[in-house]
């Protein structure tokens, strides 16, 4: 008969047909929603992130390795 896609298409169309007059103020409104969103999100990542400006240091903690010391003889730049 007819499949979960086709049914959502006819469903689509019969709100569209019978929504003609609030469609636009949906639409309009659901953009505004996406903006603020968009907008609020920026924020909250330029606000978890302060330690990205330029010229501040990254502090990554971890553990400090120090590299073994050379073999005598041998030069330790090479």
């Amino acid at each position: 008969m007819f499949g979960i896609s086709e049914i959502g298409i006819i469903l689509l169309v019969v709100i569209a047909v019978l929504c003609t007059k609030k469609l636009p103020e949906l639409v309009r409104s659901a953009g505004k929603s996406a903006r603020i969103l968009k907008a609020e999100a920026r924020a909250m990542k330029t606000e978890d992130t302060p330690a990205d400006t330029p010229g501040t240091p990254r502090v990554i903690q971890g553990e400090t390795v120090t590299p073994p010391p050379p073999p005598p003889g041998q030069n330790p730049r090479t």
